[in-house]
């Protein structure tokens, strides 16, 4: 029986994908769940695997092709006969198809490698981006000078978002500094018992996810996003959290973060990091989202203006945390201060909220005994 293998099915937002190489050619045999080829999608690469057990009967798409949701790529001969259809009483009129069909069968796709973004659908509102000024590159640039390779989809992807934030948005930076003194000396305090009941580290990112999920619900304005002509304001604080791997950069969201603990946020995101260094998060756990944290101090950035993810309305930026002089009660010390960034959509959100965010921010992360409970 001739069994179909099709392209899964993907989410709302991905509408088609490149296959990259196939693994297996006609005539190999090939076992149930074995990849056949990888599907690259503007997310995630997936693998598509054997819905079953036979020989691969034939290649329906070439290497590199453009598929869509539920595309045929494939057939597999299992082994089995066709069903026999019982001889049919005179009079009785039968639909014959025009050729065989070939039995299709379901599998679930694995999620290998993500692009740094956080998973939502591009923005529909405001208008869209200006043709790029082309150049003659092979002009500019004579043969044997330059190498040329073709962009990968989620590359593309990539590109794409970013130039439609900034052309889509009124993207607006505020900045602040942060005296993270207080929050060092808990980490210091505490680590060895929280690692103690929660087998997990207590990392600098779960005070700023608490600090990122009070301040939304301060100004929930920060927290909502532009449809059309409507304000849309979200219930839950969903977080998107960048983890970089030896793949890539990675934005998994923390789903309903107002209702995590530290254990729970470290915990979370300890999980994210080893499944996406191992490249098996599911689809659903890089959509969505309804803010965005970027840490780019993790790779030793001063200060940055971070480009928003659309839809969403605004993003966080952290960066290195750097011993500095500050002026304390009079006197000068030394201190780990830290510059934020917070870009914003100055369409829904004014100076006036963003900067009261930002402020609420420093000032929960200078006093973060306001956080902490609990904590263990």
């Amino acid at each position: 029986m001739i069994i179909e293998v099709k392209t899964p099915e993907l989410s709302d937002s991905i509408t088609e994908g490149t296959l990259l190489e196939w693994h297996k050619q006609p005539g190999d045999r090939v076992a149930r769940d074995e990849t056949l080829i990888d599907l690259e999608t503007d997310k995630v690469i997936l693998e598509i695997a054997a819905p079953v057990s036979g020989v691969l009967v034939a290649l329906l798409r070439d290497n590199n092709s453009a598929v869509t949701a539920g595309e045929v790529i494939a057939h597999i001969d299992n082994g089995e006969a066709e069903s026999k259809t019982a001889p049919t009483p005179p009079g009785v009129a039968v639909v014959k198809p025009a050729a065989a069909t070939p039995v299709s069968a379901n599998f679930s796709a694995v999620a290998r490698a993500v692009a740094p973004s956080s998973g939502n659908s591009t923005a529909r509102t405001g208008s869209q981006p200006s043709a790029a000024v082309e150049v003659d590159v092979n002009t500019l640039y004579p043969a044997g000078e330059t190498r040329r390779q073709p962009m990968s989809r989620l590359r593309q992807r990539i590109a794409e978002r970013l130039l439609s934030a900034q052309h889509s948005a009124a993207i607006l930076t505020t900045f602040n500094e942060v005296n993270l003194h207080a929050v060092k000396e808990i980490r210091a305090r505490e680590q060895s018992e929280f690692m103690r009941v929660h087998q997990v580290k207590l990392g600098f990112m779960a005070f700023f996810v608490k600090a990122a999920v009070a301040a939304l619900q301060k100004f929930p304005i920060v927290n909502a996003m532009i449809d059309g002509s409507d304000i849309v304001f979200h219930d839950r604080c969903d977080i998107g959290v960048a983890i970089s791997t030896s793949h890539g950069l990675v934005v998994p969201i923390l789903r309903s973060a107002e209702h995590l603990d530290f254990p729970g946020i470290e915990r979370a995101i300890a999980d994210y990091a080893q499944r996406a260094e191992a490249m098996v998060l599911r689809l659903e756990e890089i959509s969505g989202g309804t803010f965005t944290i970027s840490n780019g101090g993790v790779f030793g950035s001063l200060l940055s203006t971070p480009i928003i993810n659309p839809p969403q309305s605004a993003i966080l930026g952290m960066h290195v945390i750097q011993e500095r002089p500050v002026a304390e009660n009079g006197a000068v010390v030394i201190r780990p201060m830290m510059y934020l960034a917070l870009s914003y959509d100055h369409r829904l959100i004014d100076g006036r909220d963003a900067v009261g965010f930002l402020t609420e921010i420093k000032t929960l992360l200078e006093d973060p005994m306001q956080l902490l409970s609990p904590m263990t």
